[in-house]
């Protein structure tokens, strides 16, 4: 998600509020697409709530695939390719969407996810971890990943950072 916020207003709960002061001046909050992916997040939550845990893996992979199939081409190949990986080298890992994202839970909570290019605008898709993934190496390590394509010593590697993850 987008960090660059311009004249933010503290609303006391770590967000910001898009308003006009006293003196209207325009206060900036969230994007239109970061708007987007908590509208997705609140139809997320209230999918799972009415389906139960059941049968929440099989519409989990379902609804990751759908995600997949509305991408643009570029963004549609890698994060088939990423599904791909996770399925084969980390199967314990349940597929779900997450903020509109295909993503990858180890116990209902997400270890890892990937976010499409187009998704906020960006020059490259990334592949993100939670630190529920620890991928912990020495005092510093990566948690998310820029793709723009994968060769076959960056599939390798992602199969062993989700193996890892899984863990």
């Amino acid at each position: 998600m987008s960090n660059t916020r311009s004249s933010t207003k503290s609303t006391g709960t770590g967000t910001s509020t898009a308003a006009k002061g006293k003196s209207g001046a325009k206060y900036d909050g969230f994007t239109e697409e970061e708007r987007d992916a908590m509208k997705e997040r609140a139809t997320e939550l209230k999918g799972t709530a009415r389906r139960g845990s059941r049968s929440a893996k099989a519409d989990g992979e379902a609804d990751v695939l759908a995600k997949i199939a509305e991408m643009t081409d570029t963004d549609r190949v890698l994060a088939e390719r990423i599904h791909a990986i996770v399925k084969e080298h980390a199967p314990g890992l349940a597929p779900k969407t997450w903020y509109g994202m295909p993503a990858y839970a180890k116990d209902g909570k997400v270890v890892c996810f990937f976010q499409s290019a187009q998704k906020f605008k960006s020059r490259y898709a990334t592949l993100g971890f939670s630190d529920l993934a620890q991928l912990d190496e020495g005092t510093m390590w990566a948690t998310s990943y820029a793709l723009t394509e994968l060769t076959e010593a960056d599939e390798s590697r992602i199969a062993a950072l989700v193996a890892q993850a899984a863990g």
